[in-house]
């Protein structure tokens, strides 16, 4: 089993690693902290697994194909993960934020596609988030992004699906990581990593189309972004803007 992750180095991705990290399975991780790269490298490998990694700029595209193709060359991908992104925080460009999470999880997949198709198995995962269901005025490059991977993900699944290749979109709700940590407003439902990669998995296993979680955090989602604008508006500008 070949798995690609990008986003490996923290968050879900590293509880993703840890997760699947056993012997016969090559991981092929992407982060930007090399550090932190490494040190779950180490942790992957002490579980029996073997180990590439790399540090590179999701934003870089070209980049990201190379490396893409070169493991995919050295040994069939059976799953990519396009897991990298950042938070609307302040000081963060809304371009960039665009360029990692929506961009760069295209460029991670793209490559694949046809060398999936054409062997007639593998599975795509792309993250994205609860944030996806609901224009919110205090991020909205933000969500834009997850909506944008989202609906590229809906939109290619049955296309996929043709050809034998699944494809799977995530939609966590508040999970307890890097990103989140500087949230200035109460997370509902936060939940650690580690629960967000075994539902997560559960998920993947059964070749769900959507894995969104958890239950209330993704009925309130719905239901937010569901309301007529003013009123949505007037209740999501109570929190302290992000962007």
């Amino acid at each position: 089993m070949h798995r690609l992750i990008t986003g490996a180095s923290s968050g879900i991705g590293s509880a993703l690693v840890s997760r699947w990290a056993r012997p016969g399975t090559l991981l092929s991780l992407q982060g930007r902290d090399q550090d932190r790269l490494s040190q779950v490298a180490g942790q992957a490998r002490a579980k029996g697994a073997e180990v590439d990694l790399i540090q590179l700029d999701i934003r870089d595209t070209e980049a990201v194909r190379r490396w893409v193709e070169e493991r995919d060359d050295w040994l069939a991908v059976d799953m990519v993960v396009a897991n990298a992104g950042i938070a609307g925080n302040p000081g963060v460009r809304a371009s960039d934020i665009m360029a990692v999470n929506a961009v760069g999880k295209i460029a991670t997949v793209e490559p694949l596609l046809p060398r999936m198709r054409a062997r007639r198995k593998g599975h795509v995962v792309l993250v994205s988030s609860l944030a996806s269901f609901m224009a919110s005025p205090t991020g909205p490059a933000y969500a834009a992004s997850k909506v944008a991977v989202r609906r590229y993900g809906e939109g290619l699944r049955p296309r996929l699906a043709l050809d034998g290749v699944a494809l799977s979109v995530v939609c966590p709700g508040f999970v307890d990581t890097p990103l989140t940590r500087v949230n200035r407003f109460k997370m509902p439902f936060l939940m650690d990593a580690e629960r967000a990669a075994r539902i997560i998995d559960a998920g993947l296993e059964a070749r769900r189309a959507r894995i969104a979680f958890p239950l209330p955090t993704y009925l309130l989602a719905r239901l937010t972004g569901s309301l007529p604008a003013a009123l949505r508006n007037a209740i999501l500008m109570r929190q302290t803007p992000k962007e």
